[in-house]
């Protein structure tokens, strides 16, 4: 068995997500999987890996969706079987919050909200802050069940009324990106 391969999962696959995610993983050198981008996720969990494995280089960014379902989801089922997977490491979680009703949600380490702060709570789709330490979305049940270093939450990639446009290099995602490869070990 090689080395493990360093994975950071970003919690949505929408069209304008997925070109943010490009976008802030060539800013942090790593590597995007763009095929992982789709709302729901298109990808079996085992082509997600296979990609991984293939992947040039170190961080590998995927994205994963499950289109606002409820329960254990197209892009949960893949995160679930990643942290699951002997040869990946999950760096860490950019949790992406959005308006979907009837979810637990999840705590988070940090947040960086949509002017480029790293707050301690959690922050809306328009990455403002809102109270309390959890964030939702519908792809974020699942990290209440498996084990990873870090959780950051961000607002909607891309968008966040233009903040974290892409024409601006995505400066929300490719800090939240930042905060897991630089100091994520380091929050308390």
């Amino acid at each position: 068995m090689g080395k493990k391969r360093k994975v950071i999962i970003i919690t949505d696959g929408d069209n304008i997500a997925k070109q943010a995610v490009e976008t802030a993983a060539a800013q942090i050198g790593g590597r995007c999987i763009s095929q992982s981008a789709g709302n729901p996720t298109p990808l079996t969990s085992g082509e997600i890996i296979e990609m991984i494995k293939q992947a040039p280089k170190d961080p590998v960014v995927i994205m994963v969706d499950d289109r606002g379902k409820t329960g254990l989801g197209e892009g949960e089922a893949v995160i679930k079987k990643l942290s699951q997977t002997r040869d990946v490491e999950i760096l860490g979680v950019v949790a992406v919050a959005s308006n979907t009703q009837g979810v637990e949600g999840i705590k988070v380490d940090c947040s960086v909200d949509n002017e480029l702060n790293i707050i301690r709570g959690p922050v809306d789709k328009l990455g403002n802050p809102s109270d309390g330490r959890v964030i939702y979305g519908d792809t974020l049940d699942i990290l209440n069940k498996v084990r990873v270093p870090i959780v950051i939450g961000i607002g909607d990639p891309g968008k966040m009324d233009g903040r974290d446009d892409c024409f601006l290099g995505a400066p929300v995602l490719t800090k939240a990106l930042g905060v897991i490869l630089e100091k994520g070990h380091d929050i308390q």
